[in-house]
């Protein structure tokens, strides 16, 4: 309702004529600005009327006192059929604010309104000023409303999407996931069996044959893989899972996954962890086990002789704490104009039609992608003909356990190694000397008695490879008697060499180390020489030597599908294990859930019918609680080889985690490892 100014023509009074001419101009003066008030009132109320905002004058009750046309259109009314009514009566929910508000003066609110009109919902960015007279008191209040439906419903439609997109990004998760998990559960199938027929009696032409199965398999399978981390990358769902992780059980674990592959070819594998390194951190262990996974799969890939040395520090880098990862190898080497593109997708660096080794030139690319979402930074140095050494830091977050306190304790110690293998020599060595020690490193005999002829040869320790050593074993023994002096003796093997242990021991090795080598099980073994053959001695009458030579494990494996219970049964009872099958997660309940069950360790698939794998867990445990029965270990098998899939894994309850495909040699590792614990 718009006021409307008085419309009385102000006729100049007559006057009277006792009327002096001063008071004559001053009522005239008093009626030009009565006049220039009536004026300025309707250029104000013009004015709203043009706003294309709504206008509200309120009292200090909520009364209507004025409002622009906006409002009349609104409520299909005329705007002066509002006066005395209140915003309620209207059906708009703004209510009046308490004079108690405004008691310095002026009160500002400002809210989103909706208000429903016959077009149909729409929405008002709300402004209001609650003012308080100075000579009377009393409150009014004035509001200001500027439609945003625009806007609230681009909002809501952005809203919606997100939704859609969040919706579809889940649906493609669970597909990315179930595609894994199907082409895994073939694959360890073709994969696992192939292992095991090379195990058995076959002609020059038949082992061939397997062994390109086995090749051609491991490479659909790396291909495979690639190609889901990428599509997972490419659609924006790279998300990093952070947790306290400890860097020197994730590396060396890495190390020793790769390990068979590297003696496979017949090079070395090495791996040291500075002591100076934090026991624990906060990072991704999944993202950065497949990072370090990558660059060593490409390290030994590419290495024919040699061999491949992983190495961690603790640095700074841009100004921060950070660790530094290090994967150096003796490979071909890489041309400098190669260097920049080999972390571009689909790009490799040598890329003639005569290349000898595969691939999609996804991998560093992958790894590139995930060393940048970590916070980090990837390099590589390397020449033709000089093999290639990349490089990745990442944030030091959080750390625990940073000591220097063992740094010192080789001090004084002086160790000869002997090894064909050079880069696990070196790591060996520096091992040694990182904690204060000594140490030379030969090739093999010849270059230690060349040491022997030029002087007495006294150290505190020899370790001396396996593979140097021939059947009877006596390396050891000619070295001693040509002057070598060494307080105690150990020796290298790899997984092949544990059938000579008790002939070495025979031979005077006080205990074996298993390569690849673990920093503190060589720092352990050397500083107290009872231990190491207290350690040498149980690990041998546990079975490490010959695994027919022990009683074998009763196991319980609970897998539905048929090729993988076929693989499990075949690789457990080679090695002298007991096995039991069954094929659904609530078997395995029933099996493990009553006081008679008769298990030392449970492998358990995780997708199965009737009761998956980790309700079967959840059940175990809770009647191991109940009755108070001692955990059996459990070993989860699973294709889905997520970090998230692994800790919800142990987080139910589940003693360790064994991704598929399958290799029995790694299945027999981890079986021991647990069996042990």
């Amino acid at each position: 309702m718009q006021p409307q100014p008085a419309e009385t023509q102000l006729a100049e009074p007559a006057a009277p004529e006792s009327q002096s001419a001063p008071e004559s101009q001053t009522m005239e003066e008093l009626a030009d600005r009565v006049w220039e008030m009536q004026e300025a009132e309707q250029r104000f109320y013009g004015l709203l009327e043009a706003l294309g905002d709504l206008v509200i004058h309120r009292d200090r009750e909520g009364r209507i006192l004025y409002a622009n046309r906006i409002l009349g259109e609104l409520m299909e009314c005329d705007a002066r059929e509002l006066f005395g009514k209140s915003l309620t009566q209207l059906g708009i929910n703004v209510g009046v604010t308490p004079e108690s508000a405004s008691a310095d003066g002026e009160h500002l609110t400002s809210t989103d309104v909706s208000i429903q009109t016959v077009g149909g919902l729409r929405w008002f960015s709300w402004t209001e000023i609650s003012l308080r007279d100075r000579e009377s008191g009393s409150v009014s209040h004035w509001a200001i409303a500027r439609d945003i439906t625009a806007r609230k419903r681009a909002e809501t439609a952005l809203v919606n999407a997100r939704e859609r997109a969040e919706q579809a990004s889940f649906a493609k998760s669970r597909f990315l996931a179930t595609v894994s998990h199907e082409i895994r559960t073939p694959m360890n199938g073709i994969m696992g069996m192939a292992k095991l027929l090379a195990d058995t009696k076959l002609s020059a032409e038949q082992r061939t044959y397997v062994g390109a199965i086995s090749t051609s398999a491991s490479a659909l399978l790396a291909l495979i893989e690639d190609l889901l981390d990428y599509s997972k990358i490419e659609a924006g769902r790279l998300e990093l899972e952070p947790q306290r992780m400890s860097v020197r059980e994730l590396v060396e674990s890495v190390v020793e996954l790769m390990a068979a592959r590297a003696f496979g070819k017949k090079i070395g594998l090495g791996c040291h962890i500075a002591p100076q390194v934090p026991d624990t951190i906060v990072a991704d262990p999944g993202r950065l086990r497949q990072v370090l996974l990558n660059l060593l799969g490409n390290a030994i890939k590419f290495t024919e002789e040699g061999g491949v040395l992983v190495t961690v520090a603790a640095v700074t880098h841009e100004g921060k704490p950070a660790l530094a990862f290090k994967v150096d190898d003796t490979g071909p080497g890489i041309e400098k104009d190669d260097l920049a593109r080999i972390f571009q997708e689909f790009e490799q660096a040598d890329t003639s039609s005569t290349r000898p080794h595969g691939g999609a030139g996804l991998g560093l690319a992958i790894t590139r992608r995930l060393v940048d979402a970590m916070g980090g930074a990837i390099a590589v140095e390397s020449a033709p003909g000089e093999g290639a050494a990349f490089t990745f830091h990442v944030p030091l977050v959080d750390p625990e356990g940073a000591s220097s306190e063992a740094v010192l304790a080789l001090k004084g110690w002086d160790v000869a190694i002997l090894t064909p293998h050079a880069v696990e020599g070196e790591a060996l060595a520096m091992s040694v000397r990182a904690h204060g020690g000594k140490a030379r490193v030969f090739d093999g005999e010849k270059s230690a008695l060349a040491l022997l002829r030029r002087r007495k040869a006294g150290f505190d320790a020899v370790i001396i490879d396996a593979s140097l050593e021939n059947e009877t074993g006596d390396l050891l023994g000619r070295l001693r008697r040509k002057g070598l002096h060494a307080g105690q003796a150990l020796t290298l093997i790899a997984p092949t060499d544990r059938s000579r242990l008790t002939k070495l021991r025979a031979n005077g090795y006080s205990a074996f180390i298993a390569r690849p080598v673990r920093d503190r099980t060589l720092l352990r073994l050397l500083l107290n020489a009872q231990a190491a053959e207290s350690t040498a001695a149980n690990e041998e009458a546990e079975g490490r030597a010959a695994p027919g030579d022990r009683g074998g494990l009763k196991v319980l494996v609970a897998e539905d599908n048929e090729i993988n219970a076929m693989l499990a049964r075949a690789a457990l009872s080679k090695a002298g294990h007991k096995v039991t099958i069954v094929s659904n997660g609530r078997a395995a309940v029933d099996a493990l859930a009553h006081p008679a069950r008769d298990y030392d360790m449970v492998l358990m698939d995780l997708h199965m019918p009737v009761m998956d794998g980790l309700d079967a867990i959840v059940n175990i445990r809770l009647y191991e609680e109940e009755t108070g029965l001692p955990p059996v270990p459990i070993l989860v098998l699973s294709a889905d080889g997520q970090e998230k899939t692994r800790q919800r894994a142990l987080a139910h309850g589940a003693t360790g985690f064994v991704t598929k495909p399958l290799d029995p040699d790694r299945l027999l590792s981890a079986l021991e490892v647990h069996a042990a614990a």
